[in-house]
């Protein structure tokens, strides 16, 4: 079981790896201002997002809000 699990996950990665050759090797035009200037604000953005509900998660954690209801 371990063995084909094994093989899965590396077909996948062969899979994932051909892919972002594949689109890299492409000819076309190079990407626009625009497009690094919009590439550059959602990655900004994700993260922003991402450090904003860790935020949320240490906090609920800490002031115990995540913890059961105790019933009197």
């Amino acid at each position: 079981m371990r063995t084909l699990l094994v093989i899965l996950l590396l077909g996948m990665l062969a899979a994932v790896g051909y892919f972002a050759w594949s689109a890299m090797t492409i000819d076309g035009e190079p990407i626009p201002t625009e497009g690094y200037v919009a590439l550059a604000l959602g990655a900004g953005f994700s993260v922003l997002v991402g450090i904003g509900l860790m935020v949320l998660l240490f906090f609920s954690s800490r002031h115990g809000y995540d913890e059961p209801p105790h019933f009197k």
